[in-house]
């Protein structure tokens, strides 16, 4: 084991994906106009007018050669309404395939059916920018064999571009394809809008299965992946229930504290200094944070200010704003609302994305990069702002690494929003349990019970001093938080690694061990 620059120790080699790097800084391993190893591009051919359509899912995997220790990777736009994932992995069962390396761009409540096939060792490795319900509890239990490897949505880019990842069969839903593979999520039944995160796997994999419940006339109009990286297409009787895409961290808050929570960030990113025409937003997932776009729409029509651009995850309410002209254009690389589809079909100005373009560090035009302000959420801060998004009050894993890291690292300001206490449980805290964005990317932290300003931001914290903010000093928080819920009783963990926490970079932010005692 090493430390890395936050002291955390982690370590050198990591079984079965050898060497890796010790977080050293946010930019530290990535240089302007450096050229990435990059793996070279899976190429395939295919004899003229020779079919793709497969009668069943199950011959198209056939057909992909399965085989013991492949990697299988899957888009999560259909969150937790994913009909997909969970068909394949029982297919994979029935063929008898071992030892399998799962690559989901994220994982929700409704893979809690991938449990039995973890405990009975058919998956032995998960990489994820999330891991929820039940299935993170099994892996917080030390029940997978190897340790999950936890990464940001522009790492997860990254991972596959440098090889990191090696997927041998990817299965991408789609809301609507055509014969030969060309498929969207922007219309259909089960329209779930951008397809940004499937574009990697299309290109990387070495077979990739589109499934549709929508199978419609040579050629389908617009699309998000290509024929030409498609090898077999089926029509099953339903992908998954777009309806679940919205769930308590993509829908707008309505408890009063994290509405006066997201009033106060708004008011901070009014006087930051950014508040002017031209300039660019996202929200991250999370009630409180997607609210201060309510409260920063009615400031812009009262200054009249038009922004540039929103990214991101998109809900319906951004398509409002884009709709009124607050913002020239959305790019979309994740819709958080199945409404949201209708936008990307019909607005020239909301834009499809690929997550490369989105979030990758190692491209030269990242979206991230030309970020002026992100409101993200949190489930921990210490008193060095570092943030923790992925584990609970008792250690386990329970959340979503995502875009936090990624747009943390680009935007001129990254407000993070959170209660200062949840229940009994203080939010700050003297040490997060599990760093995911280091404390260097984030500018502002809002509470209800104050604001507290990066000491690396002086001029920010005197202007929102000025502008009559309640600024406070985060240890001053963290103590009068303290006074209130007491400090919690250390978490029963083990020696046992069951999870790496990887940078954007590809560097080891933190080590999540085992929980002994989950109740």
């Amino acid at each position: 084991m090493i430390k890395n620059i936050l002291g955390i120790e982690v370590p050198e080699q990591i079984d079965g994906l050898g060497d890796v790097k010790p977080y050293a800084g946010v930019w530290s391993n990535i240089e302007d106009n450096k050229v990435s190893e990059n793996v070279a591009r899976p190429v395939k051919a295919k004899k003229a007018h020779t079919s793709k359509v497969c009668d069943s899912l199950k011959e198209a995997i056939e057909k992909s050669n399965p085989h013991d220790g492949m990697t299988v990777t899957f888009h999560h736009h259909l969150r937790g309404g994913d009909g997909v994932l969970m068909q394949t992995i029982e297919i994979l069962d029935e063929l008898g395939i071992k030892d399998i390396t799962l690559a989901s761009s994220s994982l929700t409540s409704a893979h809690d059916g991938l449990v039995p096939y973890v405990e009975k060792g058919m998956i032995t490795r998960i990489f994820s920018s999330g891991i929820r319900g039940r299935l993170g509890e099994i892996i917080s239990m030390g029940k997978l064999k190897h340790p999950a490897i936890i990464h940001s949505h522009g790492g997860r880019v990254r991972d596959i571009l440098s090889g990191r990842i090696k997927p041998d069969l990817s299965v991408l839903a789609a809301s609507a394809a055509d014969e030969e593979g060309n498929s969207t999520g922007s219309f259909g039944p089960s329209a779930f809008g951008s397809m940004g995160y499937a574009d990697i796997d299309a290109k990387y994999s070495k077979n990739v299965i589109i499934v549709t419940d929508n199978m419609v006339e040579y050629p389908c109009i617009p699309a998000s992946v290509r024929q030409n990286y498609v090898d077999f297409v089926v029509k099953i009787d339903t992908i998954g229930d777009a309806a679940k895409i919205a769930s308590g961290t993509t829908r707008i808050t309505k408890s009063p504290m994290d509405l006066r929570i997201a009033k106060i960030a708004s008011t901070v990113i009014e006087h930051s200094g950014l508040f002017k025409n031209g300039m660019s937003f996202q929200v991250g997932a999370g009630g409180a944070s997607l609210a201060v776009a309510k409260f920063l729409r009615e400031d812009m029509k009262r200054k009249d200010i038009k922004g540039s651009f929103m990214i991101g995850g998109v809900t319906s309410y951004g398509v409002d704003m884009l709709e009124e002209g607050l913002f020239q254009a959305i790019f979309d690389v994740q819709s958080f609302d199945a409404a949201v589809s209708t936008s990307v079909l019909n607005n020239p100005k909301h834009v499809e994305i690929t997550c490369d373009h989105y979030a990758n560090p190692n491209n030269c035009g990242a979206m991230t990069n030309k970020l002026d302000v992100v409101v993200l959420g949190a489930l921990e801060v210490d008193v060095d702002f570092n943030v923790n998004v992925i584990t609970g009050s008792s250690g386990e894993i329970r959340g979503a690494s995502g875009g936090h890291s990624d747009t943390a690292a680009g935007a001129n300001l990254t407000v993070v929003v959170c209660p200062s206490f949840r229940g009994r449980l203080p939010i700050i805290t003297e040490k997060v349990h599990t760093v995911v964005t280091p404390g260097e990317s984030v500018d502002v932290v809002v509470t209800e019970r104050g604001v507290c300003v990066n000491p690396s931001k002086p001029n920010l914290k005197a202007a929102l001093i000025k502008a009559g903010v309640n600024v406070v000093e985060i240890d001053d928080l963290r103590k009068e938080v303290e006074k209130i819920t007491g400090t919690p009783a250390p978490k029963q963990l083990g020696n046992k690694p069951v999870g790496y926490v990887e940078y954007r970079d590809g560097s080891i932010l933190d080590v999540i061990y085992n929980v002994e005692n989950l109740s």
